[in-house]
């Protein structure tokens, strides 16, 4: 079968930067799902994507469908045809539906019943005139947001002002918001000319002759490699913040790094709110020395060749020397208000319209972290700093630096704390009360900040939950979902053994005492336990746990997340050895007698077997046992002396009839498995485990 290649490119007006990879995701996509629904077989797509352009190029499409032939099975013969063996209408409406004659069908046994086929037979189109399709693709995509032109109906992320497809040599006739498709492309917005494309294999060539890297991996590569020829000639080091070069990467279509300079008295601003600045204002790469301080340059990326930098790094540090005086302005303002007068104004910030204002849940937070630090049993002094950190977290979310840049919240609250005169271990604390903010970030490293951050983001799910704010499906505009991995991130970190129940209970309360409460108390908790539960599994996966262990551990007790996971590592080493499968089938046997007990009461006078006693005797040893070592965190000595028990289980049940016909004897049989049972799935339900 003959093949060809094709191209499609969306020529547009510059598109904002974090819109481009993903459209150019969802181009490739639905082209690719295009070609597989009309049947037209191919090798390989690919994507190109820079500001101005979306493109998708495909080798090896077929010419032409192939051929198709059909089988299908329609009515029953007794049905199809009449006694005397004219064809129903029944069988003329099935040919009529697969476009044959009832003269073409025929009979077919199928599980000893005969039934009327049809077979049809369609020769495949031809590639070229079924590509025009191809624009209701283009046309129907999604943008995070769109805009109209001109008188023209379409809504797209922005203007189009030129298509080309190409198949082959062939273009493809179509037609979009008044733009026809053609083989002329356009190079650089000013460095390059317009390019006649004859095939689709010349595309990245010849664009890249007109100072376009259609490919982002390539734009990528060349800006880390110009930086990192920077940092070998000046002996800098140049972080590299992955976000930023993403945006950067789809800011360009032909990259080149330069470096400029500001003044050094700027240093004296802390180094987050110059780095902040410089990235999210100028999309500005910060440049250190070997010891990771802060130098009075910065690298940035030009749209074009290396003509006159120098002119462009002029231009670029006014631009700078402007913005950062600004933050000057800012950081020298802030400091002439005092903490006091700042918490005076949270209370006019609205938190939630139904959980109140920001001081609100100031207060919220103290009585939580202050009631947590006594459930933990910390010191006075550790108590004293988690009160102060809690009461003046939030008090930077008034400043002027943090309304500019709220992303440094919590870092401008840790400096102006110090500089107030807070002590070290409370302005810390201010800043690892937000922490961890995303997946892999730092964790608290003092109780202080710890214990706070635990309180802050409680107060935030419980409070949304309390009200039905629940994250559904991808929605969570709150965040509620990354403040649960959070708390629990922070619990395995100081392996805090404080239940989320009682995490719950304890934030629930402090609501109802402000007079918050919608829903009942019983749903609320049922909701955060399925909630907490999912982001309990989630963790557990990242630890690389099997996901039959991940359900035994969280069908039992999930209420220490620090056990949770010693459980997991422990039941993994345990699923190892073939023996352990023979303890899961004992602990299974008394699980499933263990259901028809009606109390779990004993009287060892009814104990008719001395098998009966040894398991009793059995059962009290290692409860003991397993409390003891609960409190030394043991999980791998916890299980090997519930594996203990298989042995006296095994000798029960080969011994004695358990449904006994006495009715005393039978019940005080099942209230021991009873106990047996809500001992053994204290740690896991083994009846999840699978083995091979």
């Amino acid at each position: 079968m003959s093949k060809r290649d094709l191209l499609l490119e969306i020529g547009t007006e510059e598109m904002p930067a974090r819109f481009v990879a993903g459209a150019a995701a969802q181009l490739k996509e639905k082209v690719e799902k295009w070609l597989q629904t009309e049947r037209i077989p191919f090798e390989q797509i690919t994507s190109y994507e820079t500001p101005r352009r979306l493109a998708v190029y495909v080798t090896g499409v077929a010419e032409k469908q192939p051929d198709r032939d059909e089988e299908a099975k329609g009515p029953a013969r007794k049905i199809a045809q009449d006694e005397t063996g004219a064809w129903s209408k029944a069988a003329q409406g099935f040919a009529r539906s697969k476009g044959v004659e009832v003269e073409q069908l025929y009979f077919k046994e199928v599980n000893g019943v005969e039934y009327v086929f049809a077979r049809k037979s369609e020769a495949g189109k031809e590639t070229l005139q079924l590509l025009p399709a191809l624009a209701d693709v283009i046309a129907g995509m999604n943008f995070p947001k769109n805009m109209r032109w001109g008188a023209y109906e379409l809504k797209y992320v922005r203007p189009i002002r030129w298509l080309v497809a190409l198949f082959g040599q062939d273009v493809v006739d179509m037609e979009i918001a008044g733009v026809k498709t053609g083989r002329i492309t356009r190079g650089h917005r000013f460095l390059g000319t317009e390019v006649t494309l004859q095939n689709p294999h010349d595309y990245a060539t010849l664009l890249g002759e007109q100072f376009v890297m259609v490919d982002p991996q390539e734009r990528r590569a060349s800006i880390v490699e110009q930086i990192k020829q920077l940092e070998s000639e000046k002996g800098w080091r140049i972080p590299i913040d992955e976000g930023l070069l993403d945006e950067v990467v789809h800011l360009v279509e032909y990259p080149t790094v330069l470096f400029g300079t500001f003044e050094k008295e700027f240093l004296s601003i802390p180094k987050e709110v110059l780095v902040t600045s410089m990235r999210e204002h100028q999309r500005y790469f910060p440049v250190e020395n070997a010891e990771g301080e802060l130098l009075n340059h910065f690298v940035t990326v030009r749209n074009g060749d290396s003509r006159a930098l120098e002119n462009v790094a002029r231009g670029n540090e006014k631009v700078l020397r402007a913005r950062l005086s600004d933050a000057r302005f800012f950081y020298e303002e802030d400091q002439r208000l005092s903490i006091d007068h700042c918490l005076k104004r949270l209370e006019s910030i609205v938190f939630h319209e139904e959980l109140g204002s920001v001081g609100d849940k100031v207060r919220r937070n103290r009585k939580n972290a202050a009631r947590l630090a006594q459930l933990l049993g910390l010191s006075d002094k550790e108590a004293q700093q988690i009160d102060r950190v809690a009461e003046i977290a939030k008090f930077d979310l008034v400043t002027n630096m943090v309304g500019e840049f709220p992303e440094l919240q919590g870092i401008m609250g840790e400096d102006y704390a110090r500089k107030a005169g807070e002590s070290e271990a409370v302005a810390r604390g201010v800043f690892e009360h937000y922490l961890p903010r995303f997946s892999g970030d730092q964790l608290p490293e003092s109780a202080a900040g710890a214990v706070v951050s635990i309180a802050d983001k409680l107060d935030t799910i419980v409070g949304f939950f309390s009200i039905g704010i629940i994250p559904t499906g991808s929605q969570d505009p709150y965040g509620l979902r990354r403040m649960a991995a959070g708390i629990v991130s922070v619990l395995l970190n100081r392996g805090w053994k404080i239940s989320l129940t009682t995490l719950w209970e304890l934030a629930l309360n402090t609501y109802a005492e402000q007079g918050v409460q919608k829903r009942s108390l019983d749903e609320v908790k049922k909701d955060l336990a399925d909630f907490f539960v999912l982001r309990l599994k989630n963790v557990l996966q990242e630890e690389q746990i099997r996901y039959d262990v991940i359900d035994a551990v969280l069908a039992a007790d999930i209420a220490l997340v620090p056990d949770l996971l010693n459980k997991a590592k422990a039941l993994m080493e345990a699923v190892k050895s073939d023996d352990f499968k023979l303890t899961v089938e004992q602990f299974n046997r008394v699980n499933n007698l263990a259901q028809k007990a009606q109390s779990d009461g004993i009287d060892e006078n009814l104990f008719a077997e001395e098998v009966e006693r040894k398991l009793y005797q059995a059962y009290l040893s290692v409860r003991h046992e397993v409390s003891s070592l609960q409190e030394q965190e043991d999980q791998t000595k916890v299980l090997a002396t519930l594996s203990s028990l298989r042995e006296p289980i095994k000798a029960f049940f080969d011994s004695v009839m358990v449904m006994a016909d006495d009715q005393a004897i039978r019940q005080n049989r099942l209230g021991l498995l009873l106990r047996l049972s809500r001992l053994i799935y204290s740690f896991a339900d083994f009846s999840k485990i699978v083995f091979a």
